[in-house]
């Protein structure tokens, strides 16, 4: 196998051949580190190698697994591999080693993966860039003055230029669907409790987040999906698993659907006319598909959702910042300024507001449950507006001056004053003010790459789905992917490459 076959082979594909003997697990990793070498430099995707242990699993004989052979990534949040620092994208935690491995890094190794690095992320996936001063800007392979999404935005734009055709994520307010957005992916957020989490801590935020990971075809995502959920008997509950595997769900036809679509949002007023073509485009194809599709207004007021996902991702944010100083005493001056200013606006709400917006969430999870009794699906555009240029949304340094100093002196009540949550609902959900929803509301989403701008940048719409339905959603991605495929589109970095795809059906 040469690299061109590479770059136009899925994981599924790449697991086939090495079954069969066609190509070697220690053959598929030196492509895979060789496309890192080319384009990591430019893209920033790639911040941790795991050179040893990747070299002793693909020389491993008895080496098995759904996927046994294929190289692959881990996301540096969330993702610990044993022996390694998990950084979270944070100076801080940069030495970090984890003692363990995550529940599911473990079910990515015993699915036979290959695990040879860790991606890039925001410091504590607190965004949906992924620019942390740690590690540096990630960049989106489809162009790189534009950002790759987060909090995924490595393993999205290692995946999207060809360094693994699969990669892990995890979402806790979009960050498996923005990048799969932004890079021209595949992105299921599960429904909440089905994917594991821990040793290392339990459900992140009450539940919102899930585990995952972006991929270039459908089946992928299905097969691994596969490969990560499961009982866990270190879950606080047992969450209702699928009555067959994703991967056999992605072979039949998902039946007539009812889908409502919106584009509207009150933290977006106008979205981006490639946004809205995006939404029509899809709903005009669903249609073509037999579904029953109608527009409709959302079942939820996004602008009162996004302070309530605020309030409580500020307060996870001061609690992840309160535990991280006290058990390695490390300074405010190993945190981002927006992360400490973030941690004091969580601080400074109080027990009271966190109550008051975790309660609030049963009103949204009431609102899209009758809003699912009439339709299957919710369709919007994931992101409101193609993917920002890299330090577009960056706080200017006179005001992170200010917020290391309000942090500091404990003035979030004063911080908060000034409007400053308004003016980070406006700079940092206004373009992606859709994924939310999901995860407050524990329901599955999933975000597929049907639309691209007259530029030439990915732009993927959102289907939402009644919890439990993780399954249906894949089956009609399969659907549209089969209908308008996009496998063929990838972005080279290097026009020298093949472009037709090889992938086996």
């Amino acid at each position: 196998m040469d690299l061109g076959d590479y770059l136009t082979s899925d994981a599924t594909t790449l697991a086939a051949l090495v079954a069969e003997g066609a190509v070697t697990a220690i053959e598929l990793l030196a492509l895979a580190r060789q496309r890192c070498d080319a384009v990591n430099p430019t893209i920033n995707a790639v911040v941790a190698q795991l050179t040893e242990v990747a070299d002793a699993r693909a020389d491993d004989p008895g080496l098995s697994g759904s996927f046994a052979g294929v190289p692959f990534l881990v996301k540096d949040l969330g993702q610990e591999y044993a022996g390694f620092p998990t950084s979270n994208g944070s100076r801080a935690l940069a030495d970090d080693v984890a003692e363990d491995h995550a529940l599911v890094t473990q079910r990515f190794l015993d699915a036979g993966l290959v695990i040879f690095g860790k991606t890039n992320t925001p410091e504590f996936g607190a965004k949906a860039i992924t620019e942390p001063e740690l590690w540096g800007a990630a960049r989106n392979p489809w162009d790189t003055t534009r950002t790759p999404g987060g909090s995924s935005g490595g393993s999205g734009a290692a995946v999207a230029a060809g360094i693994v055709p699969a990669a892990g994520a995890n979402d806790g307010g979009g960050s498996v669907r923005i990048p799969a957005a932004c890079n021209g992916l595949v992105g299921l957020k599960t429904s909440r409790g089905i994917g594991p989490y821990g040793p290392q801590t339990g459900e992140v935020m009450f539940g919102m987040v899930t585990q995952g990971v972006v991929s270039r075809t459908v089946r992928d995502s299905a097969a691994l999906l596969d490969a990560i959920i499961g009982p866990d008997l270190g879950a606080g509950y047992a969450a209702a698993l699928p009555p067959v595997p994703f991967a056999e769900m992605v072979t039949r036809p998902p039946g007539t659907l009812r889908v409502g679509y919106s584009c509207s949002s009150a933290i977006n007023a106008h979205p981006d006319r490639e946004a809205v073509a995006a939404v029509e485009s899809a709903a005009a194809l669903l249609t073509e598909l037999g579904h029953d599709v109608e527009e409709v207004s959302p079942p939820h007021d996004d602008e009162a959702l996004a302070r309530d996902f605020l309030t409580i991702w500020f307060a996870q944010l001061h609690g992840q910042v309160a535990d991280v100083k006290r058990r390695l005493g490390s300074p405010d001056s190993h945190f981002e300024a927006d992360t400490l200013a973030s941690a004091e606006l969580g601080r400074a709400a109080g027990m009271l507001a966190l109550i008051r917006s975790l309660a609030n969430v049963n009103d949204y999870v009431r609102a899209l449950a009758a809003f699912h009794e009439t339709y299957d699906f919710f369709l919007t555009p994931t992101l409101a507006t193609p993917p920002p240029e890299v330090g577009a949304l960056t706080l200017p340094h006179r005001l992170q001056g200010a917020a290391r100093v309000m942090a500091k002196v404990r003035a979030g009540k004063l911080l908060a004053a000034t409007g400053v949550l308004d003016q980070l609902i406006a700079d940092n959900l206004a373009w992606v003010p859709y994924t939310q929803l999901a995860n407050l509301t524990g329901r599955p989403a999933i975000s597929v790459p049907l639309h691209w701008t007259d530029t030439g940048l990915p732009l993927g719409v959102q289907l939402v789905g009644r919890l439990g339905a993780d399954g249906l959603l894949l089956q009609v991605a399969a659907q549209l992917e089969e209908a308008q495929p996009w496998f063929h589109r990838y972005a080279q970095l290097d026009p020298a490459l093949p472009q037709q795809p090889s992938i086996r059906q």
